[in-house]
């Protein structure tokens, strides 16, 4: 039992479901205040979090990280389970490179036009839909 105490459960749901469940040494990710590290034994925590990179230090796999593209969201620490709910969320291993690359090449366009239309709604969401897709490209390339 005293083994549990340093085991940090790290979930990630999403409305379509649980997108990662594993046992952790550490999670890192990415609030709105700045980058947040939790380990086991953390302090009661509640985070909204941004678009970024989720890392998680598996004890299964100490050499390891995995790597989680999320697109907001919020998470919730307590007793040793780090539990993240995101409106979409995506393993490294899940992204599809060429579909992210367009998604990216899509949101500069529409960043283009908005601009030239001068429109503030269509920029903001371009900006954020290239936020995103460099997030998921970002994901997947790095080691």
């Amino acid at each position: 039992m005293a083994e549990d105490k340093q085991v940090l459960t790290v979930n990630i749901v999403t409305p379509d479901g649980i997108v990662y469940n594993h046992h952790a040494k550490m999670v890192v990710v990415r609030s709105v205040d700045g980058d947040l590290g939790i380990m086991a034994n953390h302090e009661p925590i509640v985070a909204p979090l941004q678009i970024g990179e989720v890392r998680v230090q598996r004890i299964d796999n100490p050499g390891h990280e995995d790597r989680i593209a999320l697109n907001g969201g919020f998470m919730e620490v307590a007793n040793n389970v780090a539990s993240i709910v995101a409106d979409s969320a995506e393993r490294a291993r899940d992204i599809d490179l060429t579909r992210a690359q367009a998604a990216r090449e899509r949101a500069e366009r529409r960043i283009e036009t908005a601009k030239q239309e001068q429109n503030k709604n269509d920029l903001r969401r371009a900006q954020v839909a290239l936020q995103r897709a460099l997030n998921r490209i970002n994901v997947k390339s790095s080691k």
